[in-house]
């Protein structure tokens, strides 16, 4: 199944950058989420599984930085 994000989820993707998920694939219980992301510094197009997929930093939410890299600018450390 291909669902498209509306609106688009911020994410980091581990190896790539920050981004946006624009769609999500599910091939079904014995596969990952696919998550499909335009990359904010590269403007490159990837297809994430979802152990490499992080939701960025939101401070408003509570929610801090991803141990071992940047995931967004607006969390403290």
């Amino acid at each position: 199944m291909f669902t498209q994000l509306e609106p688009p989820l911020p994410i980091h993707v581990e190896g790539k950058g920050s981004g946006f998920a624009i769609a999500v694939i599910d091939y079904g219980q014995e596969h990952n989420l696919i998550w499909v992301t335009a990359i904010n510094d590269t403007g490159e197009i990837w297809c994430a599984p979802n152990p490499r997929v992080r939701m960025q930093a939101n401070w408003t939410m509570g929610r801090r930085r991803a141990q071992g890299g940047d995931n967004g600018d607006c969390s403290p450390p």
